[in-house]
């Protein structure tokens, strides 16, 4: 056996051995509350070591390689597989390396065109296809938009191109990806080019308040390291599996990489000559990621991104969560879904063996140690926290898809920050005052969205929820109430009325952080910059929909939290309303608000 044959036939066995350990882990859940027997980090590790192996072994052995035949599609499925395995694992660890390790070898593959010259080969083409595809969710999440629209140009000529060439398949499905793709993107073109969702030390942070921030100290605080994001809607706007109301908060729940992303591919070089890339090559440096990080950030917190879960999913992931919660740590679940109500009488009420008609909670007491506690004088459990649910799936299986606020109340042993964004969201008030152990800190969506566009209401499934909007981009958020285009925006109006939001969360950070009147819920998350941003963020969106007029005007196009906040941030209060007169004077747009 020649040398060239030993090393092709090694390079074949690591290969098999690879695709065989990946077939273990290819289905494992991508979150972090939802492993199996041993941690999932442990398939990992032996996973990506195989294909480590694998990789290094074809860069040692190119060559001889090529002489055997080697092609360039296989170096790039094998660096496409790698950087799989390293966005399911920001997936399911939220560690920022690890989805910048996954642009690396996507990048290196696409500009290197690694599966060129599939156009006669189906099976390469289906390959190249799914390139495309994972590089683009890699692409969105690190919101590097003109890389994004390369990649869409491309995936739609390769879908066009397929047709032609390969009529005897059906590219229906991905035509469905294109317009996925494309339906997103128009949905999300605004907060896309203004400026990051991710906290960004450069806008949200501010240093007048920081003094506040760094001496502030409550009874306890609570440190926030674990997230729950799902939603559902019919005809919601999204990319794969991932919706546009999970992305925006996904990346508002994450620090912004403050390395100087790089522009353009760096070509390795050996003694200092450019490597020609259009022959074979398998040269990509794992290692660049550490230009365009920063070391001295903290770890994002853990997220479970649930595409569509069963109620029973959903509980059991909350289940899990709070299990693995440390103490002293809050856990936060945001839920986007339309809401329903049972149409039953009262008599099948009561013959449920659910629903007691004499059920009745006492009012919750405090026990030696301060901590809430309720008491039940009957065994069952009351019927307004069975009446009013979420829905979480198709009609067709409603009964396994309804998520009462009910189902709630046994995680409240735990601290609990929910964000429910539904026309139902209301009838999750009842949690308060029902929690078992600890005070649950609510946000509640309006019932009904706000625009000065009435054609906007209609839209809304295209546009994404708007109170999720105003959590995760105010500014872009107000801007689209008051139907301002912000592609038409001039930068320094746009500079300035950041300098106003700036401006007014210090002032309220630093009221907040000096406030007698705080209720506990809400002043031991003050401690974690992500939290504190949105509670913020919230005080925002509260005085804009408040003090915005339009002729039907009613509590349901308002948004509430619960423990209530105290009375200086209403949105007619003199440290509040200044800063939404600013911002309209700005865009001229002052009559669509009435102010006191």
């Amino acid at each position: 056996m020649s040398k060239s044959e030993e090393v092709s036939r090694n390079f074949r066995s690591l290969v098999e051995k690879a695709e065989r350990k990946f077939a273990r882990v290819r289905d494992a859940p991508l979150h972090p509350y939802g492993q199996t027997g041993l941690p999932y980090g442990h398939f990992f590790h032996k996973v990506f070591k195989a294909y480590m192996q694998l990789w290094k072994y074809q860069q040692e052995n190119r060559a001889k390689l090529i002489n055997s035949g080697l092609q360039r599609w296989e170096i790039g499925e094998i660096a496409s597989r790698i950087g799989q395995l390293y966005f399911n694992q920001y997936m399911r660890t939220s560690e920022a390396r690890f989805l910048l390790e996954a642009y690396v070898f996507y990048e290196a593959i696409f500009y290197r065109k690694y599966f060129n010259g599939s156009a006669s080969n189906r099976e390469i083409r289906f390959k190249e296809l799914r390139f495309h595809a994972r590089f683009l969710m890699v692409a969105l999440i690190l919101n590097r938009v003109e890389m994004v629209k390369l990649l869409v140009d491309r995936l739609k000529e390769l879908v066009e191109e397929s047709r032609v060439n390969f009529q005897e398949t059906n590219f229906k499905e991905w035509k469905l990806v294109v317009q996925e793709i494309l339906r997103f993107l128009k949905a999300d073109s605004d907060a896309l080019n203004i400026r990051p969702l991710r906290y960004t030390a450069t806008y949200d942070s501010y240093p007048s308040s920081y003094p506040f921030v760094a001496r502030y100290h409550a009874k306890r605080l609570l440190r926030f390291k674990d997230a729950i994001l799902t939603s559902y809607h019919r005809n919601e706007v999204k990319f794969a599996d991932l919706s546009l109301d999970t992305f925006r908060m996904l990346q508002c729940l994450e620090w912004e990489p403050s390395g100087a992303f790089y522009q353009k591919l760096v070509e390795p070089r050996d003694n200092g000559v450019v490597i020609d890339n259009s022959a074979t090559s398998g040269m990509i440096d794992i290692n660049l990621f550490a230009d365009m990080t920063d070391p001295n950030l903290p770890p994002n917190p853990k997220k479970a991104v649930l595409y569509r879960p069963s109620v029973t999913q959903l509980i059991a992931t909350i289940a899990t969560a709070c299990q693995e919660l440390p103490p002293d740590n809050v856990l936060l679940i945001y839920i986007s879904a339309p809401g329903d109500t049972l149409h039953r009488s009262s008599f099948e009420f009561e013959n449920t063996g659910i629903l007691g008609k004499g059920s009745h909670r006492s009012a919750p007491t405090k026990n030696q140690n301060g901590v809430r506690e309720n008491h039940s004088s009957d065994k069952g459990v009351l019927n307004h926290h069975y009446e009013n649910y979420l829905v979480l799936g198709p009609s067709r299986n409603r009964g396994s898809n309804m998520l009462f606020p009910g189902d709630i109340i046994p995680f409240t042993r735990r601290p609990i920050f929910l964000i429910i964004d539904s026309d139902g969201s209301h009838s999750f008030k009842i949690l308060r005052g029902a929690e078992i152990g600890e005070p649950v800190s609510l946000f509640l969506s309006p019932s009904t969205p706000s625009y000065k566009n009435r054609s906007f209401v209609n839209d809304a499934p295209q546009l994404g929820s708007q109170f999720t909007f105003f959590l995760a981009a105010p500014l872009q958020a107000f801007c689209q109430l008051v139907d301002y285009k912000l592609a038409n925006a001039n930068m320094d109006i746009l500079s300035s009325m950041e300098k106003i939001i700036s401006e007014s969360f210090s002032k309220w950070e630093e009221t907040l952080c000096t406030s007698m009147d705080l209720d506990l819920a809400w002043a031991q998350l003050l401690c974690d910059p992500f939290l504190r941003r949105l509670i913020l963020r919230f005080i925002f969106c509260r005085a804009v929909l408040t003090l915005f007029s339009i002729p039907e005007k009613n509590d349901h196009h308002l948004p509430e939290c619960l423990p209530e906040l105290p009375r200086v941030f209403s949105p007619y209060s003199e440290s509040v309303q200044p800063a939404i007169i600013q911002l309209a004077a700005w865009l001229k747009v002052s009559d669509c608000f009435r102010f006191s």
